[in-house]
């Protein structure tokens, strides 16, 4: 059976809401357009929309209910994608220096763009909870895979979408030019919220918190 119209409409608006909501993805896929271009930022968006929508396709096909049930592959990830915060926040203190490139002169580092994009959704194991709390309450037991893909579509879609107004929005000349003038501030204020995120993850995984 097909998922009926207002039934996906429902499903899309809470896969928007937790696209929304802020976090290391916004921060990462805002500094990869700021210094990368909005071609890579839209490349950064659409990986972290494939993240997130594997994290579907793991949901329906049970593997989440593994990363969820296993303390110890649950707390890896964390730490791993704490890790690779840190990694990306030090980044940015350390390129705090210069001014911003403009879009002519940006470096196109569109492999590194996807790869932050993609990791920085697969490192987070709270899509697996997400995911399972969310395909819990719209996922037939009896559904057929055209309902299943349809899900799986709409998370990763939608959250790609999402991502790509953010990467327009943050590109737009005027709004860029703001920006540029504020360069190595920004940079700094990316660093240290993905530090403090990182930090927080360690914490949560390690039950301090």
């Amino acid at each position: 059976m097909i998922v009926e119209f207002w039934h996906w409409v429902s499903l899309f608006s809470i896969c928007l809401l937790g696209a929304m909501s802020p976090g290391p993805s916004l921060a990462v896929v805002m500094n990869t357009s700021l210094h990368s271009g909005h071609r890579a930022g839209y490349v950064c968006a659409l990986a972290h929309g494939a993240g997130v929508g594997l994290y579907g396709l793991l949901t329906v096909a049970g593997l989440a209910v593994l990363i969820t049930s296993s303390p110890a592959l649950f707390t890896f990830m964390q730490v791993a994608g704490a890790g690779y915060l840190i990694y990306l926040g030090i980044k940015s203190l350390r390129g705090g220096s210069g001014a911003m490139p403009t879009e002519g002169h940006a470096p196109r580092d569109h492999r590194g763009a996807a790869l932050s994009g993609f990791l920085v959704a697969f490192l987070n194991p709270k899509l697996a909870i997400f995911m399972l709390a969310l395909f819990a309450q719209f996922l037939d037991p009896q559904a057929g895979v055209v309902e299943k893909g349809i899900m799986v579509a709409t998370v990763g879609i939608t959250d790609a979408c999402w991502y790509s107004l953010i990467v327009a929005l943050v590109s737009h000349p005027r709004f860029l030019e703001r920006l540029q003038r504020s360069a190595k501030l920004i940079d700094q204020v990316f660093g240290v919220i993905l530090i403090l995120l990182a930090l927080s993850v360690m914490l949560r995984a390690g039950g301090l918190v």
